[in-house]
């Protein structure tokens, strides 16, 4: 009896602190899902609501105000289908480049090795700014052309040197073995090297993806048709014209309550952006948190 007192007086220190780490983490959960809340709850609130100051744990008057707005818009899907694509095909394309890219620049005895990556490094600090990249891709003929929001993007020179540094990490048994078999390098590169970089291949594949989901500035200065245009530069123009009439209708009578308030577009706008990104990211974690060489060499 003695003994299993001394062996619980033991283990109570033990017990305090998982007590308080699982308070912790609760409440460092709870402060990050909230904003997230935050959000969806203003999404379905009525504007006298939504710009009450306050926490806001559930709408009292549910509405769907800000979503039958955003899906006024006849050309809404249009767009939106626009930005699957260009995401898609884009984070394929830099998946592609930044591969056969960091491949070669990861040999130590690839001749010039280092004057080539100087040679990818300068682009990413110095630019040729707006002007010079507009009239670039006029003499190209890429103006209203969707290839214009996928080719300029297609080489990432910070996902290159990422993937660079991640494959002179890996261990140079995995390609000597291969080549002792009689493998050439094209099967060697998507046979052993990519199946051990499922990892930096994910993290690769998650920053083009938000990058070409995000990207609206390109199509809003090098897209005049309206049926190339993304849903970020449709979005834009929602947000714009509901601040508009919400201002001319302070403007011309302040007794009037709009239905309609900043909060619940922007919202809803942060809700249907976020979504396709949302869906995506589960199925790229689970790479996060592999280790490096996990599963590469056995035995």
């Amino acid at each position: 009896m003695a003994l299993s007192v001394r062996k619980r007086m033991r283990l109570r220190p033990g017990w305090w602190f998982d007590g308080l780490n699982i308070g912790f983490m609760s409440v460092f959960t709870l402060l990050i899902l909230y904003p997230f809340w935050q959000v969806i709850i203003l999404s379905f609130s009525n504007s006298l609501e939504a710009t009450t100051l306050g926490f806001h744990f559930w709408p009292k008057t549910w509405s769907l105000e800000a979503y039958k707005f955003l899906f006024s818009y006849d050309e809404i899907m249009r767009p939106y289908l626009n930005s699957i694509a260009r995401t898609v095909s884009g984070t394929v394309l830099e998946l592609l480049f930044t591969v056969l890219a960091a491949y070669p620049l990861a040999k130590k005895e690839l001749p010039f090795r280092s004057s080539l990556t100087f040679y990818f490094l300068v682009p990413m600090f110095f630019s040729g700014g707006l002007i010079p990249s507009y009239l670039l891709m006029k003499s190209l003929g890429l103006l209203d052309n969707f290839l214009v929001l996928i080719l300029p993007g297609a080489v990432a020179i910070f996902s290159i040197i990422i993937m660079r540094n991640y494959l002179m990490s890996l261990d140079v048994a995995l390609e000597e073995s291969a080549l002792i078999d009689g493998a050439g390098y094209w099967t060697i590169l998507f046979k052993v090297i990519l199946p051990v970089s499922k990892p930096v291949l994910a993290t690769v594949a998650l920053w083009g993806a938000v990058s070409h989901w995000n990207a609206w500035f390109d199509a809003m200065i090098y897209i005049r048709d309206r049926d190339l245009t993304v849903i970020q530069v449709i979005m834009r123009e929602m947000l714009t014209s509901v601040s508009q009439q919400y201002n001319d209708l302070v403007l011309s009578d302040h007794n009037q309550m709009a239905e309609l308030s900043l909060s619940n577009v922007r919202s809803g706008i942060t809700l249907l952006s976020i979504g396709p990104i949302v869906l995506i990211y589960p199925w790229l974690q689970k790479y996060f948190i592999k280790g490096i060489m996990l599963g590469s060499l056995k035995g």
